[in-house]
């Protein structure tokens, strides 16, 4: 049975047998296909994808050919026309869940969802971590993608970024503070205006007793957003903050809520 790996470079396997297409075009088409897979994609929005606002008009002509040049690649799997189905106004990549890497990305993270919600914790967090382990880099990594493409990317990498978020949530749930602490600076760190992860990182430095930090954390919060926005923190850590102040040293149990900040305990 013929794989498919998108959450990193496109790569096609059967077997031991893998192949890479190293046409930009056919790239661009079959990436868009696995990444709508068992939808129905116009011929419109794939000369869109190829070539903007401004197609040759030998477009539909060419998106055919490399349409037919796919189901040449499929064609020693199976039938291609099962694969690569032509359905007025485009095509169909007719595929199992279990054959696009995607598939299984969705179906963890959102168990792991399902599992924390219920208040088990663990389990959600392992599911989570089989989820986010299937990434081997950004989507489609290579591809140069048109407008089309860019636009499922996008949607794809704020999957991913939920699904980190809720992982980290899990792991916080079952007071790993402590091993969440440089992950949490480095996501601050590189995502200087994302408030969840300045947040989060207050939550585990407060889980090992080191209030201090995470009062600091939330000061240079303040400061970059004072610089960049003139903005203040939102009101979710602003009521951290003022908990912290208030509250004894001791453990902070976070919240399960997506966006929301622990409270003290």
């Amino acid at each position: 049975m013929v794989a498919f790996k998108v959450l990193g470079p496109l790569e096609i396997s059967s077997g031991n047998r893998i192949w890479r297409l190293t046409a930009p075009r056919q790239q661009q088409i079959l990436g868009l296909l696995l990444l709508t897979a068992n939808q129905l994609v116009d011929i419109n929005s794939l000369v869109l994808e190829l070539w903007g606002e401004n197609p040759p008009k030998s477009a539909v002509t060419t998106v055919q050919t490399y349409i037919y040049q796919l189901r040449k690649l499929f064609g020693h799997e199976a039938p291609a026309s099962e694969i690569l189905i032509t359905r007025p106004p485009g095509y169909v990549l007719a595929v199992d869940p279990e054959q696009i890497d995607l598939f299984t990305f969705r179906k963890l993270a959102d168990e792991g969802q399902a599992l924390l919600a219920s208040g088990n914790h663990e389990e959600a967090a392992r599911r989570l971590r089989g989820a986010l382990a299937l990434w081997a880099g950004p989507p489609l990594q290579g591809i140069t993608a048109g407008r089309v493409l860019e636009a499922h990317l996008a949607d794809l990498e704020e999957q991913r970024l939920r699904a980190l978020e809720l992982r980290i949530e899990a792991d916080l749930q079952l007071g790993l503070g402590r091993e969440l602490i440089g992950e949490l600076r480095f996501l601050a760190a590189t995502n200087p205006l994302n408030e969840w992860f300045h947040g989060r990182l207050m939550v585990a430095l407060c889980q090992v007793g080191r209030r201090n930090e995470a009062l600091g954390a939330y000061q240079e919060l303040q400061a970059v957003l004072d610089r960049e926005l003139g903005l203040e923190p939102s009101r979710e850590l602003r009521r951290l903050r003022y908990q912290m102040l208030d509250a004894p040293p001791a453990p902070v149990k976070a919240a399960s809520k997506r966006h929301g900040v622990a409270a003290v305990v």
